[in-house]
């Protein structure tokens, strides 16, 4: 119908403890669902950003973890949820350090807005995107 809202779409993956080949599975399903979503680039970084996330959730905790992708015309939002409680403490990287430590100093970089909820059982870190000319 004319007028009426689009509703948001949903993407929710479950991921298994320290099973990386489920990272390049969950960046192309959010870059299917995203489709020509936002400015030129966007789906790109919301791919590195969603990697970077779901990567340190397998590495840092060991469990599985949930992901889930909410999309509207405006907004991009990645939830990363683990099941281990507290956050690692953040650090600038080192030169020589190879692409270790980066996760989270490119999400705090290329997200328009990101944070840490602690919840009983573990946390979900997010991140959210502007879609910016849609």
């Amino acid at each position: 119908m004319a007028g009426e809202a689009k509703q948001p779409t949903q993407l929710l993956r479950k991921v298994g403890g320290a099973d990386l080949t489920a990272v390049p599975e969950v960046r192309h399903a959010l870059r299917a669902m995203l489709g020509g979503w936002g400015e030129p680039g966007a789906t790109d970084v919301a791919e590195l950003l969603t990697s970077e996330l779901v990567t340190n959730a397998l590495i840092h905790t060991g469990h599985g973890a949930v992901v889930t992708a909410t999309v509207d015309p405006e907004q991009l939002r990645v939830e990363v949820r683990d099941f281990v409680p507290g956050l690692k403490q953040s650090r600038v990287p080192r030169a020589d350090d190879g692409t270790h430590g980066r996760g989270l100093v490119l999400v705090q970089a290329l997200a328009d807005a990101w944070g840490v909820d602690q919840h009983g059982a573990g946390k979900v870190v997010w991140f959210e995107l502007n879609g910016g000319a849609a």
